[in-house]
């Protein structure tokens, strides 16, 4: 105990450094979940104060789960986000992974500055903006629909917005055009951690590149990619709010709409916000079940986890 003391007194700056990350992590996170008791409540706005209305409403336990559960929205619901979620990471984990590699093998010095620029950039670009440009390039007179009639793939334009069929390929490969350049900054920087003299012995027992990069590259990188599956898989029901709510409507709301959109619509524009947030705790719950379960899995199987 003293040794431990005397510790922390040498690192007394340390500590003095982390304390403003510290106590906003204890006022922004952990502060606001005292709100959580309204999924509990039947909590609604009146004429008195905040505090006031939310420590007297009438407390109904389980009764917006069981709601949430029986209603017909529940399948409809799930199954966009979680259809919309697996076809994101199906397609949008390992692009990442080969942008990575394949910028880590351009020699050019320049050209590998501009591609790395060129694959950041749509991450900076607001959903909004990009919205416009996805909905823009699958219009009716857009480019997309040019193109395939051009190449007769089509004779006649394609409704992109109009069947809700493929509202779900549209987010999947939105997603992972706006975020596979920034993603794959954490595996260049772990490909940059990677001994180069495991490069030289390959060199010398005559592997090729090709080679080089699945028998070295690979390998090393396994524990990166292992850390960002855990946190994919644990957020399987976090399809996102901008772009569905920017790229939907009402014609495609079967396909279209997901927890997020779902809680928005009828916590905030409909009122309901002990619904809403009985629908958001139960994402929550199921996201750190989910989070919990694959970092044992993978602790038992690869002796790697995130925690």
């Amino acid at each position: 105990m003293e040794a431990r003391l005397r510790r922390m007194k040498s690192q007394k700056y340390l500590y003095v450094m982390i304390l403003p990350a510290f106590i906003s992590t204890l006022l922004f996170s952990y502060g606001p979940m005292f709100g959580l008791y309204m999924a509990f409540i039947n909590y609604s706005p009146g004429g008195g104060s905040f505090f006031h209305q939310f420590f007297t409403s009438k407390f109904v336990g389980f009764e917006w789960f069981r709601y949430f559960f029986t209603s017909g929205d529940f399948y409809i619901i799930m199954r966009n986000t979680i259809a919309q979620s697996f076809l994101s990471l199906l397609i949008g984990f390992p692009a990442p992974i080969l942008l990575a590699l394949m910028i880590n093998e351009v020699k050019t010095g320049l050209f590998k500055k501009v591609m790395q620029t060129v694959s950041y950039l749509p991450h900076f670009i607001s959903w909004v903006i990009a919205a416009n440009i996805i909905i823009t390039l699958l219009s009716s007179q857009g480019l997309i629909n040019k193109i395939l009639m051009l190449l007769h793939i089509t004779e006649q334009p394609v409704q992109f917005f109009q069947n809700g069929h493929y509202f779900w390929g549209i987010i999947a490969v939105s997603n992972m055009w706006k975020d596979m350049g920034f993603n794959a900054i954490m595996y260049l920087a772990a490909i940059a951690a990677i001994n180069p003299e495991l490069y030289e012995a390959a060199r010398v027992d005559g592997a090729s590149r090709m080679r080089q990069m699945f028998h070295v590259t690979l390998p090393s990188l396994r524990p990166t990619i292992v850390i960002l599956a855990i946190l994919s898989i644990g957020g399987i029901l976090n399809a996102g709010f901008d772009q569905q709510y920017l790229l939907q409507n009402n014609t495609i709301l079967k396909y279209s709409d997901v927890i997020d959109t779902y809680t928005y619509r009828y916590g905030l524009q409909n009122g309901m916000f002990s619904y809403g947030a009985a629908v958001g705790l139960f994402k929550s719950v199921i996201a750190f079940i989910l989070v919990v379960s694959v970092n044992s899995l993978s602790k038992r199987m690869n002796q790697q986890s995130l925690f």
